[in-house]
């Protein structure tokens, strides 16, 4: 009894993000490059987006006994830091009733913000926020544009 395969024998199966090794063979992961530092404040893409991290958070202690983005993200620290302090949801339970810590389910910060990192990516995106699209619409619709009725 064989085993069915989607390619012919002998061929190794490559996924582009990968690069070039196949998918069987373990790759030498990339040189991490010099992350985005500048502490600017980015646009976000669509409603609800988790702000980026616009800072090196590299060696950043976040487990159960420590936080290390609270040393300045807090809402007690942020005025002293400078710092965006966090959102008042992330002070609310699953029930939405108001902590006085962050919640344990908004605690681990890297699991919905990242850091940036300036380098190509590694497929094409053809996302589109939706003012633009709203934009779009709006010119499509202009008087010179619209449909006549009958």
């Amino acid at each position: 009894m064989g085993v069915a395969s989607a390619q012919p024998l002998g061929q190794k199966f490559h996924d582009n993000a990968r690069g070039p090794t196949p998918i069987m063979e373990a790759t030498k992961p990339p040189v991490l490059g010099n992350a985005v530092n500048d502490d600017v404040r980015r646009t976000r893409n669509y409603a609800m987006q988790p702000p980026i991290i616009p800072h090196r958070v590299d060696g950043y202690q976040i487990d159960k006994n420590f936080n290390k983005c609270l040393d300045c993200h807090s809402r007690t620290k942020a005025e002293m830091s400078q710092a965006v302090p966090v959102s008042i949801t992330h002070y609310q339970d699953r029930d939405g009733n108001m902590l006085g810590q962050v919640s344990t389910r908004r605690y681990f910060c890297m699991q919905c913000h990242v850091p940036q990192d300036p380098v190509r990516p590694l497929v094409s995106n053809t996302f589109v926020d939706v003012d633009t699209l709203l934009l779009q619409s709006l010119r499509n619709q202009a008087p010179g544009k619209a449909q006549k009725k009958n």
